[in-house]
């Protein structure tokens, strides 16, 4: 097991119009063999509860009831009614973790057979917290530090195990206005200003790109149904 990330669901307002943007924008066929990303109807009591259009990422666990217990004892929330069985077979549930960041764990051995997240960024505002909850029940690695600088400050770098490279970051910027915790999965592209162009053309929004200190450029976006997603362009 490695504790990674092994699916991501896209839960949104308008299931035609995404399918439709993220096609134009990233070439995604959700239902393409071995991508593992999906896409459902956001439901209509999150809706009520004012959730937002959102991509959920689920890790993978060996055992998604235990993984529940664990996370809850740590100070985090079962908020699927159950732990689920989907038409697979597979357990899997959707929790808050200590820090409220939502996320999900999968009781499965498949993994993507290409990754179609490049990166995963951790907004949190106890990245000390944030960091024991997830290297003690996932298994990761910290392999260093990244400061992008400006108000953000530093980011906790981290790989799972099996990653050979490293797959993601954790910063304290949930402590900046208007941000709160969450996962945000970044696509890697190989054009980000022709690829912004698209995604602000089909009705996306985009912050300023950011040049990372080792020259990978990335963005935070929203599609039109304001579900929040990055993109990154590789030095």
């Amino acid at each position: 097991m490695t504790g990674g990330f092994c699916r991501y669901d896209l839960r949104t307002t308008d299931t035609t119009a995404a399918r439709a943007f993220y096609a134009a924008t990233l070439g995604i066929d959700f239902d393409e063999e071995g991508s593992f990303l999906a896409i459902w109807p956001l439901h209509e009591q999150a809706i009520a509860r004012g959730a937002p259009a959102h991509w959920l990422g689920q890790l993978q666990v060996a055992d998604a009831a235990a993984t529940v217990q664990r996370v809850v004892a740590e100070g985090g929330q079962l908020l699927s009614p159950s732990v689920l069985r989907g038409k697979d077979g597979e357990a899997f549930a959707v929790v808050r973790d200590p820090c409220e960041a939502v996320v999900g764990v999968r009781e499965t051995s498949r993994l993507p057979t290409r990754a179609p997240v490049a990166w995963h960024q951790l907004h949190t505002r106890d990245v000390e917290r944030s960091w024991a909850v997830y290297a003690e029940l996932f298994g990761w690695q910290q392999t260093g530090t990244l400061d992008v600088g400006g108000a953000e400050g530093e980011h906790r770098v981290f790989r799972w195990s099996g990653a050979d490279k490293d797959v993601g970051g954790i910063a304290n910027t949930a402590r900046l206005p208007g941000v709160h915790p969450h996962w945000l999965y970044y696509f890697a592209v190989a054009d980000l200003g022709g690829t912004l162009a698209t995604a602000k053309a089909r009705g996306g929004n985009a912050l300023a790109p950011v040049v990372l200190p080792n020259g990978d450029r990335i963005v935070a976006c929203e599609d039109p149904q304001g579900a929040a997603f990055g993109l990154i362009q590789s030095a």
